[in-house]
């Protein structure tokens, strides 16, 4: 009985203190956003922006990670489209400086598990809200707060990579009118698809909850890696 009560309260302490850590993340990027206006109204200070790359080729339909319906079933408005935003961000300076940040800031706050060492199951979809998660909770955190900042959500594709070793990966995908950029938990800096050595496999569509293939190879079972 003390055990269960001590590995209960164990677990609300780490839970607050990764919704103070997520509330801290959230107002360091308010403050990006915050300077983003500021700088509207006045000279806005140079940010550099990235090389026009190209877009992800969509080869047909493809069926969802079976933790991604689990995760629409718990949220399902993080997995409804709505036609009427934005198709692809028009990146700007201020939209560049705000994508680099979220995904530096989100990456260094989070502390990557695996879902069996977290939850006990191989692929879980869910929010770190207690400040730890594997690839695809942390590349949902960073969507979370890129569309607090503005960012249409149906720009923000969460998308099933094949990485450098071959195992399931996920990153998040943001479709912009310059081509299709990649934040990954593994590294800080948000690179254009093509130069990040994964190969890509699939992504939530844009048009309706069906997802898309990207490539024709084997789609992995799980993307549960950190």
């Amino acid at each position: 009985m003390d055990d269960r009560h001590h590995r209960r309260n164990a677990r609300r302490r780490r839970t607050s203190a990764g919704r103070a850590v997520q509330a801290a993340v959230l107002a360091g990027i308010g403050a990006v956003a915050f300077s983003i206006t500021i700088g509207a109204a006045g000279a806005e200070p140079f940010r550099p922006m990235p090389a026009t790359t190209s877009r992800i080729q969509e080869v047909g339909t493809a069926a969802p990670i079976n933790a991604w319906t689990g995760f629409c079933n718990r949220h399902p408005e993080e997995c409804e489209v709505d036609r009427h935003q934005l198709e692809r961000v028009v990146l700007t300076p201020s939209v560049w400086s705000t994508i680099k940040t979220v995904n530096r800031r989100v990456n260094e706050a989070i502390l990557p598990v695996t879902d069996r060492d977290h939850w006990g199951v191989v692929d879980r979809w869910d929010y770190p809200d207690d400040g730890m998660g594997d690839c695809e909770d942390i590349q949902l955190l960073k969507r979370r707060h890129l569309v607090a900042a503005g960012l249409p959500h149906r720009a923000l594709r969460m998308t099933v990579v094949a990485d450098e070793r071959g195992d399931g990966h996920a990153v998040l995908t943001v479709l912009t009118d310059r081509g299709d950029f990649i934040l990954d938990n593994k590294r800080n800096a948000v690179l254009p698809w093509g130069r990040t050595g994964y190969t890509y496999l699939m992504r939530e569509g844009t048009k309706d909850r069906a997802w898309v293939a990207l490539a024709d190879r084997p789609v992995p079972l799980v993307t549960a890696n950190r």
